[in-house]
């Protein structure tokens, strides 16, 4: 029964117009009966006559989508006549942008936290400075080695024009190259 008072019963947009709703109304799948304001802000901003014509120049798949974007830039015009879906829209930007900022600053303490975390785990300068011994310090340069551990190579630095490590005092292993 209920079924049979919403096909008698007219769709928003006949009932908003005061017409008859025939049974092939172009606004009838668009605009049901329960819906009445869909209709009413469409047919403020737009006016019903635009609406048909914009409706009939479509194929019938297109219909709805347009339909919805009428009913949504409608509802966005009767809230902020002005503006409509341009102020929901830039009101969002800015929100994005807001958001974006305060991900960039959360991400920069999160950088921050990392940065400290990992010098507070590294040893201190003077306990590395304890264990290392200075090597090769001809030509000005300088170079700290864990002892234990050479190289059996020269290294850029140094300043030997012969190329036998023996005589540059820096490096260990011995040889030329």
């Amino acid at each position: 029964m209920a079924s049979s008072s919403s096909y008698n019963s007219p769709c928003a947009a006949c009932k908003f117009l005061r017409r008859k709703c025939m049974p092939g109304c172009i606004f009838a799948p668009y605009f049901p009966p329960e819906e009445p304001q869909k209709f009413a802000n469409v047919h403020k901003i737009f006016g019903a006559s635009n609406v048909t014509k914009l409706l009939n120049e479509l194929l019938p798949h297109q219909r709805e989508d347009a339909v919805n974007s009428l009913a949504y830039e409608a509802e966005a015009r009767v809230r902020d006549p002005v503006y409509g879906c341009v102020g929901a829209i830039s009101f969002l930007q800015r929100q994005v942008e807001r958001l974006q900022k305060e991900l960039d600053a959360a991400n920069a303490d999160l950088i921050r936290y990392a940065c400290n975390e990992m010098s507070s785990q590294l040893p201190s300068p003077s306990l590395v400075r304890s264990t290392s011994r200075r090597i090769g310090n001809e030509g000005g340069g300088s170079y700290f080695q864990n002892p234990g551990y050479s190289h059996p190579y020269s290294h850029p630095w140094d300043d030997n024009p012969s190329g036998n490590m023996n005589e540059s005092g820096g490096g260990g292993g011995g040889g030329s190259m």
